[in-house]
């Protein structure tokens, strides 16, 4: 039984969390809605922009 417990126990510590933080600001300390995601630009080998799964392609800095 206590095995069992024990069981019980380690996994509820591993589980990930439900839901994700929701953004705070700094200044405030209130809740805030988080900014968009930036979309990653690739550029290709001559130096024009292109789509990142192209071969040949780096995240432009």
């Amino acid at each position: 039984m206590f095995r069992l417990l024990a069981v019980a126990a380690a996994l509820t510590l591993m589980a990930p969390p439900v839901a994700a933080a929701p953004c705070k600001d700094p200044k405030t300390g209130k809740f805030v809605k988080c900014p968009p995601a930036k979309a990653t630009r690739c550029k290709g080998a001559n130096g024009k922009f292109v789509k990142c799964g192209t071969p040949g392609a780096r995240p432009a800095g």
